[in-house]
């Protein structure tokens, strides 16, 4: 259903177009994951969800993917406004998300 946007988000991937904020840096860290755990994840994973801010309008995609080792984690990102792939946070499944 999100093949279009699960190509780019791979495709910026590839090509190092991404940031990753404090918050995300900070939950890959807790769950002891490396950016390579993320970049894998995002190659390999799947949109599960869409979701659009009330406020500004601003859609946000949740990746399911693997890490590395094959531990299955989700992905909170968006496309910004300069065309790079914000990566919001990350976290393992069992873990959960809130928004």
């Amino acid at each position: 259903m999100f093949e279009d946007i699960r190509d780019k988000i791979r495709s910026l991937v590839r090509s190092l177009n991404y940031v990753m904020t404090i918050h995300g840096e900070e939950e890959m860290n807790n769950d002891r994951l490396s950016i390579f755990d993320v970049e894998a994840a995002l190659l390999s994973g799947e949109i599960v969800e869409h979701q659009r801010d009330e406020g500004t309008r601003e859609s946000k995609y949740l990746v399911a993917g693997r890490t590395i080792d094959g531990d299955e984690i989700i992905l909170v990102t968006k496309i910004g406004i300069t065309g790079k792939l914000i990566i919001i946070t990350v976290f393992r499944e069992e873990s959960g998300y809130e928004n």
